[in-house]
C-alpha cells in the first residue's frame, strides 16, 4: 500500500532518507546515524544485525551542553562528533558507515562528520 503524505515537501524528505539508507542496508558494519532538529544534533551507532542503539550523543546532553561555553551550533555539532568517536573507541568500533538520513552533507552535519573522523573513526 502506497504511503500518503501531507505535502511535496515531506514526500521528498522521505525519499530522499530511503534513498540514502538504501544505500547503506547492506552493510554489516555498525551506522553512524544522524539526526538534525533546528536546534539540536543528534547522533547515535545502530548495530546492523539487531537495530538496537549502542551508544548516543547529542547536544542536549549534559556532556556537551553542561559547559554552556560553547556559542554556535556548527561548534556544538564539532562536539558531539568526537563525543560519539570516543563513544565507538568504548564499545571497540573503529569502521561505521555513516548514515546522514536524508540531510544534505553541508553545514552541522559535515562538521559533525569530520570531528568524528579527526577523532579517529573510519567512514
Amino acid at each position: 500500500m502506497k504511503r500518503k503524505f501531507r505535502s511535496e515537501k515531506e514526500r521528498l524528505n522521505n525519499a530522499r532518507r530511503v534513498r540514502t539508507t538504501r544505500a547503506i542496508a547492506g552493510t554489516d558494519r555498525t551506522r553512524l546515524t544522524v539526526f538534525r532538529s533546528a536546534k539540536h544534533i543528534y547522533a547515535q551507532l545502530v548495530d546492523p544485525a539487531s537495530g538496537r542503539t549502542l551508544a548516543s550523543v547529542s547536544s542536549r546532553s549534559k556532556q556537551i551542553a553542561g559547559d554552556g561555553a560553547v556559542s554556535g551550533k556548527v561548534e556544538m555539532a564539532k562536539l558531539v562528533g568526537k563525543a560519539i568517536a570516543e563513544a565507538a573507541r568504548e564499545k571497540e568500533i573503529g569502521e561505521v558507515v555513516f548514515n546522514r538520513n536524508g540531510f544534505l552533507y553541508h553545514g552541522r552535519v559535515k562538521a559533525l562528520a569530520e570531528a568524528a573522523r579527526e577523532a579517529g573513526l573510519q567512514f
